[in-house]
């Protein structure tokens, strides 16, 4: 595969990296479906430093650059934000959200996830604590710990895929959280959201509010990381928006 015979690009979210999306390219690859995961600066495999915003919207459209097909540009969590400000480019036919952030003008993930009016009414009874499970350095980077990342992010996944997942976590930059995007991509793309019914750390009615915002939408039984626990249903739903068709 090279770039310019790419279907479907994805972008991870926050403190992961390309490696999240395995199972699903090996599900796409079986189908034909050429597929590029991208590490943001300084997540995964990338050795350069972490960025902010803007600059993990700027490696989105440096991979789009090479691209000679029209691609889904898909986000997961806080990688919403990220295809949101790079969805312009004009080799991007539609955006998938999942589980994550398709932002307005001048929100941020933070503000959308708790000031903004339906998202401040939201119910947190019986959720657990994210924010305690968060731990931020005097440099601004943040960590999850990995108890918490079990809970927030692998609830639904096997202790084995979780433990996989959890030894490959890295920092992210938390002001990426507080920044809003240049550009609103699913205002000019065509868009779906992909809410995640059992999520820890985005609220699914959030998720459902968001979604008004999407062209169509789905919801899945799962938890925060589908590409993990159900990549099938990941794949099903790129595949038939690759094809042209709606997934459900």
């Amino acid at each position: 595969m090279t770039a310019e015979t790419t279907s479907v690009i994805l972008v991870h979210g926050a403190w992961h990296g390309a490696w999240c999306w395995g199972p699903v390219i090996s599900v796409l690859a079986e189908r034909d479906i050429a597929t590029l995961s991208i590490d943001l600066p300084g997540h995964g495999n990338d050795p350069g430093a972490l960025s902010d915003l803007h600059g993990d919207a700027e490696r989105v459209r440096q991979a789009l650059d090479a691209c000679r097909e029209p691609v889904v540009l898909v986000g997961h969590s806080y990688g919403g934000v990220v295809i949101t400000e790079a969805g312009l480019h004009p080799m991007v036919s539609h955006l998938v959200y999942i589980a994550s952030f398709n932002l307005d003008e001048g929100e941020s993930a933070m503000s959308a996830a708790v000031t903004e009016s339906d998202a401040a009414a939201l119910d947190h009874s019986g959720r657990p604590d994210a924010l305690g499970h968060i731990h931020v350095a005097d440099d601004g980077t943040s960590t999850v710990d990995d108890e918490g990342a079990r809970i927030l992010f692998y609830n639904d996944c096997s202790a084995a895929t979780a433990d996989w997942a959890v030894a490959r976590l890295g920092p992210h930059p938390m002001q990426t959280l507080s920044q809003t995007p240049r550009a609103v991509a699913w205002r000019h793309r065509p868009s779906t959201y992909a809410i995640c019914a059992f999520d820890n750390i985005v609220h699914p009615d959030l998720q459902r509010i968001l979604a008004r915002r999407a062209t169509t939408s789905v919801e899945w039984p799962t938890g925060h990381s589908p590409f993990l626990s159900r990549p099938d249903l990941v794949a099903n739903l790129l595949s038939g928006i690759v094809s042209g068709s709606t997934a459900r």
